[in-house]
């Protein structure tokens, strides 16, 4: 399952590719797709907290990959990367959630 791995892998790089991109933004960017950007006090702050948000996640979802390289094909143990994924996801929402309340123009 190396192709398995390296597929994964290189996701993991294209989410960090969005970290990268979100750290160097100008304007506030936008999280969720085909949402327009909250106003923020502070942008760079909001930019780099949402960096942040995509490079753990990038390591996460990099994580969850690792037992590609160990499980045979079709195994049932498949379920623990996919779910892992899932709940990881979910931390990620809740994340930026809290971060957009946090630096939110008031």
């Amino acid at each position: 399952m190396l192709t398995g791995f390296i597929v994964w892998s290189v996701v993991a790089l294209l989410l960090c590719g969005i970290g990268i991109w979100a750290l160097k933004a100008k304007n506030a960017v936008g999280f969720f797709a085909g949402v327009k950007p909250p106003e923020v006090d502070d942008v760079k702050k909001y930019n780099h907290a949402v960096a942040k948000i995509w490079f753990v996640y990038a390591g996460v979802f990099e994580m969850f990959g690792i037992p590609l390289l160990f499980l045979k094909q079709n195994s049932p143990l498949f379920v623990i990367p996919i779910l892992g994924v899932v709940m990881a996801s979910i931390g990620l929402a809740i994340a930026y959630t809290l971060i957009e309340a946090k630096h939110q123009k008031k």
